[in-house]
């Protein structure tokens, strides 16, 4: 039997000789957390300021240019098996790796894993093991000056070295350029043979579902092997071929239930084990839970273009998706505990897709892991991003090794819906100067067209591959078009206003977005400004967009009255990234099944920064995420505009039809109804409807002072004829009473007033309290009451005034 010995104990970090570091670190051993990296080993041995707070990162920036050593000794004793072997599932990034001071193997690849046999280098007792880590941006630059350059988003090397191009820095991430042992390392005891990786692909036929398991042996297998493949309660055993390399098993699945997305069916998984015989003699096993399910995308040119569709099961399923990015820059913290919490903020959202973007990492089995359970679907990008890359050796090797091993590790994965060759590759190439700059030179397309694709044939053949996010399904057209295939809507926040939205019809919206800044409790913990501003030393150095508070200015001054302090620029900045994707996300639902998804820019941040996330880095939602929650409700009713009229839509993302009247009105803004429109409403499952609506109702006599109020079913959509700055809003008035209650606090708010996308912010009473909703509009004499959670013995009375209770209208 095969086992794991891990090496997670006993290591010691120390700079490499000749390093330029600071003295007090050039003479430090310090304890090394595995997996972890030199930068949080370095700062739980208080000898770096935290990276994160006020400019600290740039004054590490010397960490990302040393080279490190680690080492351990570990005991290993002689257990007869034939064979063992050093697994490094990540080394990040150019490694050269010892055993007893003997070389036993180089890496230059993050994103893969690592075997070394070593067991003619064991002995009995006490050995060491060191890794010594070479500067990732020696080995770029030097790639980069031998290769000859290539054009990028940002001036580093990201594109020289198969590593988290974001760890060089992003317009929403520090650049903090990590080395370490950031996924485990084990030694591997076997005999005889052994199972190198396995892949189940799920299908249907006419009786029902069925797997196919394909196994992998590292060499011919020898005679006598045998594997048993059980499954939800199907069975088979198989005689391995003499001098076989791959071991395929076919077997019915009659116990087996179907896997569906949430909001469509459940999420039954089933445990899928392989095991390994010579006679009675079990020489290996692997066991994953897999989901019984199909998978596809629609991309039939019809009148409209190319779509963009994603079907489980046969069904078309509309996309309410977000990007995904790393929760940490320091990848190795990232717990289960931490990616649940971000999966709970995502479901709590509606959101039922996630983007694995391409300048970050293939993420975990715990995060794949938690995607399966809650029916979460996964688009994954392969780790390309905003660059023009080489397709060179020794790049073009690591790429495919690459390729196949997380291709086949994330085989099982039921939630894993497609792969992506890229992010804004080909556009970039198309759009972004880069044909003249590059010449004859090499930057892609190989991989994403060639490469890529014959390894997912390969390897997984059951899941779609799409070249390139975005791409029109043809290199014959822009692959920005938003007519084909994904699109990525950035003129919004770069140039446009965000009405612009408006103005697209797109099949697919596979990232756009819009900044605002974290919660205030985050900057706080963040920055020690003494008096925070848009432009103080702290909130700039935590903007890491070019031109991004200028950006957000345009958009403040194109809706709002000039802010009065920074506490207003804080809220109404915040406030107008939720109008911004509430509007977007509902325009484009309303077109369904013409716009068959959104995956908006982006859910998570990796540290406390100014940015598109609706969560930010210290995990606190901002009112973006409420506006994601209301505009991702499976039952929705939602305002448009359709030329000069105002149109209602019943959206209906469910397996019932929606039906029943809804109440229309006009009113002013003292609550008094000017006109009144009720109308049937029929919008059948997985469909919508759009109700057109009475002149008297949408032709106001006061822009300036009017609303439109739908109501149904419990639900509210509300429309404004005019931007804020525009409008008559009556002056805030309202009574609050707020009391504790066992787990937290309410805070009941009664309307003297309208009160507009009335928000609380419980943070600036204490950074661990939280509100259940947020953005409430409310009628004179109406009342919400806000459930916080947080910690005993706070002043109720400090929930009920600005900064903590904010409106539009204040």
């Amino acid at each position: 039997m095969s086992q794991l010995l891990p090496l997670r104990t006993g290591w010691r970090l120390t700079a490499a000789t000749g390093s330029d570091v600071p003295a007090p670190i050039a003479t430090a051993t310090v304890p090394a957390t595995v997996p972890g990296c030199v930068h949080t080993d370095l700062l739980a041995a208080g000898l770096i300021p935290d990276p994160y707070l006020d400019a600290n990162e740039t004054a590490l920036a010397w960490i990302g240019r040393a080279d490190w050593h680690y080492e351990t000794a570990f005991t290993w004793h002689d257990t007869g098996a034939s064979d063992v072997d050093l697994v490094c599932a990540g080394l990040d990034t150019v490694a050269t790796v010892t055993v007893n001071d003997v070389e036993v193997g180089r890496t230059a690849n993050m994103h893969r894993e690592y075997r070394f046999p070593v067991r003619h280098l064991l002995r009995e007792g006490e050995n060491t093991l060191a890794v010594r880590f070479d500067s990732a941006y020696a080995y770029a630059e030097r790639l980069r000056d031998w290769l000859g350059d290539r054009p990028n988003a940002y001036p580093e090397p990201f594109n020289f070295i198969r590593k988290n191009a974001c760890n060089f820095g992003w317009d929403w991430g520090p650049t903090l350029v990590t080395a370490g042992i950031w996924r485990d390392i084990a030694l591997h005891e076997w005999s005889l043979a052994r199972l190198e990786r396995v892949r189940p692909q799920t299908h249907r036929d006419d009786e029902g579902w069925r797997v196919r398991v394909e196994a992998d042996l590292p060499a011919p297998a020898p005679a006598g092997l045998e594997v048993r493949v059980a499954v939800a309660g199907a069975s088979a055993l198989l005689a391995v071929p003499e001098g076989a390399t791959t071991i395929t098993a076919d077997l019915a699945v009659p116990g087996a239930q179907t896997w569906w997305p949430r909001g469509h069916g459940a999420q039954p998984l089933h445990d899928l084990t392989v095991t390994l015989h010579k006679g009675d003699t079990e020489l290996d096993a692997w066991s994953r839970r897999i989901g019984f399910r199909t998978v596809g995308l629609d991309t039939e040119p019809d009148e409209h273009g190319t779509p963009y569709t994603v079907l489980v099961n046969d069904r078309p399923i509309l996309v309410r998706g977000a990007n995904w990015i790393p929760d940490d820059v320091f990848v190795a913290r990232i717990t289960r505990d931490r990616l649940a919490d971000r999966f709970r903020q995502a479901t709590e959202a509606g959101i039922n897709f996630l983007r694995v973007w391409g300048g970050g990492i293939y993420e975990s089995h715990n995060f794949y892991d938690l995607a399966d359970e809650l029916g979460v679907l996964i688009g994954q990008d392969f780790l390309f991003a905003c660059a023009a890359y080489p397709e060179e050796e020794p790049l073009a090797a690591e790429v495919t090794a690459e390729a196949r091993d997380n291709v086949a590790r994330l085989a099982s994965h039921p939630s894993l819906v497609v792969w992506t060759g890229n992010n804004e590759n080909l556009w970039g190439h198309q759009d972004w100067d880069w044909i003249e700059a590059l010449g004859d030179r090499t930057w892609g397309a190989g991989y994403y067209f060639e490469v890529l694709p014959a390894v997912v044939a390969e390897l997984d053949p059951t899941r779609p591959y799409w070249p390139g996010s975005p791409y029109a399904g043809t290199r014959d057209i822009h692959p920005n078009d938003p007519a084909h295939g994904t699109t990525h809507i950035w003129d919004v926040w770069n140039t446009d206003d965000y009405t612009r939205y408006l103005d697209y019809r797109p099949r697919f919206a596979a990232e756009f977005g819009y900044q605002a800044p974290p919660a205030h409790a985050t900057l706080r913990r963040s920055i020690s400004d003494p008096e925070l501003a848009p432009d103080s030393p702290g909130m700039a150095h935590h903007q890491k967009a070019i031109g991004g508070d200028a950006k957000l200015k345009r958009g403040l001054d194109a809706h709002f009255r000039p802010p009065r302090d920074f506490d207003d620029w804080h809220w109404l900045t915040q406030l107008n990234q939720a109008r911004a994707l509430a509007l977007g996300i509902t325009h484009f639902r309303s077109l369904w099944p013409l716009c068959t998804g959104t995956i908006m820019w982006q859910l998570n941040d990796c540290w406390p920064v100014t940015s598109w996330a609706a969560v930010d880095g210290d995990g606190r939602r901002k009112p973006l995420w409420y506006a994601l929650r209301d505009a991702h409700a499976e039952r929705l009713l939602t305002f448009q505009r359709r030329g000069d009229d105002v149109v209602l839509f019943g959206l209906n993302d469910t397996g019932e039809d929606l039906v029943g009247e809804v109440a229309v009105t006009r009113r002013d803004f003292d609550g008094r109804v000017l006109a009144k429109h009720d109308a049937p409403l029929h919008a059948a499952a997985r469909g919508g409807a759009a109700l057109e609506l009475p002149a008297d109702l949408t032709r106001p006599d006061d822009a300036r002072a009017e609303l439109l109020l739908a109501e149904f079913a419990g639900q509210r959509a509300w429309w404004f004829f005019d931007r804020d700055k525009d409008l008559d809003h009556p002056a805030a008035t309202f009574g609050v009473t707020a009391a504790e209650v066992p787990g937290g606090y309410t805070v009941r708010v009664t309307a003297g007033s309208l009160l507009r996308d009335l928000t609380l912010f419980p943070d600036r009473v204490h950074p661990a309290c939280e509100a259940d909703t947020a953005l409430v509009t409310l009628l004179p004499g109406e009342s919400h009451t806000f459930t916080v959670t947080g910690p005993a013995g706070l002043d109720p009375a400090d929930f009920g005034a600005a900064p903590v209770l904010r409106c539009a209208n204040d």
